[in-house]
């Protein structure tokens, strides 16, 4: 996704925190994880290493699939709680996840005017506690085929699964798949997902 002017200020902005981060190995999807995820391993994010001893924004901000998802968390004013200790679960919609929303939506979102709302819908992708994949697998499982993920923004996210892949349902019936699992991080873990789920 292009950035636009917006977007543009808001990454330099994030950018000038000295954000870094580097590392190896990659992983097609959390239905193909195996229950021993290693949680000391680096996992490949949008062409940059996502470290495990760094937070998820130290990480985020170098994923060129996340640039987006990186300038709403600083525009709603994020940054400081998802760089805390945590630890939390991030479903992290990529740029192609944004880019489904109608037309104007992220600019319109981004603008100081809209913060409430941008952190309604952002703090509805983040889940307290570190969830791996085995974990949500797991409850799925033992849940009879859905598990009800309860969100920071106080709403529900339903998962279940779609053969090898975990799906999440949203309050307004919106599906997201996560496409890359257990990206871990030093104050949680990172699920990316190819569709923003909406709250209620």
């Amino acid at each position: 996704m292009t950035l636009t002017p917006t977007r543009t200020l808001l990454m330099a902005a994030l950018a000038a925190g000295a954000l870094t981060a580097a590392g190896c190995s990659s992983m097609d999807g959390m239905g193909s994880m195996d229950a021993g995820a290693d949680a000391n391993a680096a996992v490949m994010v949008g062409g940059a290493a996502m470290y495990p001893n760094r937070t998820i924004v130290e990480n985020a901000v170098n994923s060129r699939d996340h640039t987006t998802l990186v300038a709403a968390v600083t525009a709603a004013g994020l940054v400081p709680t998802l760089s805390g200790s945590g630890p939390f679960t991030v479903f992290a919609p990529t740029n192609a996840a944004f880019a489904k929303l109608p037309a104007g939506a992220v600019d319109s979102l981004v603008q100081p005017a809209n913060k409430a709302t941008l952190t309604k819908i952002l703090t509805y992708h983040v889940v307290s506690g570190r969830v791996s994949a085995s974990d949500l697998i797991g409850r799925i499982r033992t849940g009879g085929g859905r598990a009800a993920l309860t969100t920071v923004e106080g709403g529900v996210l339903t998962a279940s699964l779609r053969g090898d892949s975990v799906i999440l349902t949203d309050e307004k019936g919106g599906v997201a798949t996560v496409t890359q699992a257990d990206v871990f991080q030093s104050n949680g873990v990172i699920h990316v997902t190819d569709t923003v789920s909406m709250p209620d």
